[in-house]
């Protein structure tokens, strides 16, 4: 039996899961958390197979703090679950160590075929994120811009585009505002743009948002 554990902050996500793996025959659903805090309480105490991870969940501030859970938990497999723009978010959870990366837009069925591929060490995409990073690698090298963008570099356009000050983003990254405002100037300079409106506008564009 595969032990898993999802970690996700939407109810109707949980209620769903939960649903859905309730009788199944081949994976277990023995933790299931709302936060990063929990999710570590919960490693620290139980051997898990498998983690679904939402990256949109509540204390996971940045990729890097992926890569660490996975360091941390090197015997539990990563599989990603999420809403977040495939093209850009992917190859960095991949770089990062995760797994598997399944878009919620995605049947049920393929994240337990995900849990179970992984789990016997395989690491996989879903045919939505193999068909858009092909897409993107075969496109202008306008509509390749997000490849020029670091993990973090990616973060700091997030939480801009979500209406965050300097201030706020240094926060939430453990990083000084300075820092922050040396990101930002990168972002403008990378997407050829010349200020924070059009910075946002590129973000759209490339699903960063």
């Amino acid at each position: 039996m595969i032990k898993v554990c999802l970690a996700d902050n939407h109810p109707v996500v949980q209620f769903g899961v939960k649903a859905y793996f309730k009788d199944n025959a081949d994976i277990s659903l023995v933790g299931v958390v709302s936060n990063l805090d929990d999710l570590d309480e919960v490693l620290k105490k139980k051997s898990m197979d498998v983690v679904i991870l939402d990256l949109e969940l509540e204390g996971l501030s940045s990729i890097n703090l992926v890569k660490s859970l996975i360091r941390d938990y090197s015997d539990t497999k990563v599989v990603v679950f999420t809403n977040l723009g495939e093209q850009i978010y992917a190859p960095n959870a991949l770089k990062a160590g995760v797994s598997a990366y399944i878009h919620k837009n995605s049947k049920l069925e393929e994240l337990e075929s995900a849990i179970k591929k992984v789990n016997e060490g395989a690491v996989i995409f879903s045919d939505a994120v193999k068909k858009n990073l092909a897409l993107l690698n075969k496109g202008k090298k306008s509509d390749r811009l997000y490849r020029k963008l670091s993990s973090r570099e990616i973060e700091v356009l997030r939480y801009l585009s979500d209406g965050k000050k300097n201030k706020e983003i240094a926060k939430l990254l453990t990083l000084n505002e300075k820092t922050i405002s040396t990101y930002k100037l990168r972002l403008l300079t990378k997407l050829h743009v010349t200020n924070l409106v059009d910075l946002v506008n590129k973000a759209k564009t490339l699903e960063i948002v």
